[in-house]
């Protein structure tokens, strides 16, 4: 099957976000499942771009936000169906802390993706909210990881 977006495997770079026992995690919606979700920051990896450049990029694109002391804490690969269509990824999953250190005080942490605002919300990964999954597959193992820092 061909990806209805690329035509091919997508390559993304996400960014856990760590404040104590919570994860700067972002709500989405699968209308056809009609299922609730989080996600990390991140987004598409660029032609010719390193996956360490696009999550740096990504983040100040979104949060407008600057990050240090970036990690790299895996590589996953995600096969999944999205509003009824098939997606296959490959996603580089970093850690990395904000130079702004009181984003962590905030709640919630405004953002925009081109032109759709969102919040991102400090969420504990262990107790996702209404049951809501956490993707992408196999992120928990990561986030359980006993290398993964925390901050706060």
């Amino acid at each position: 099957m061909i990806d209805p977006i690329t035509g091919y495997v997508r390559v993304k770079a996400i960014c856990l976000f760590v404040n104590g026992d919570l994860l700067l995690a972002i709500d989405g919606f699968d209308p056809t499942k009609r299922q609730r979700f989080w996600v990390p920051v991140g987004g598409r990896v660029e032609f010719g771009e390193v996956s360490r450049d696009a999550i740096v990029r990504e983040v100040e694109e979104e949060l407008s936000a600057e990050i240090t002391e970036l990690e790299l804490l895996g590589v996953l690969e995600n096969v999944f169906r999205f509003d009824g269509s098939p997606g296959h990824e490959i996603v580089f999953v970093y850690d990395a802390r904000f130079v702004d250190s009181s984003i962590y005080e905030r709640s919630q942490v405004a953002g925009i993706e081109g032109d759709e605002e969102f919040t991102a919300h400090w969420i504990d990964p262990n107790a996702p909210k209404n049951d809501w999954p956490l993707y992408p597959e196999g992120l928990p193992g990561l986030l359980n990881n006993e290398s993964h820092r925390s901050v706060g």
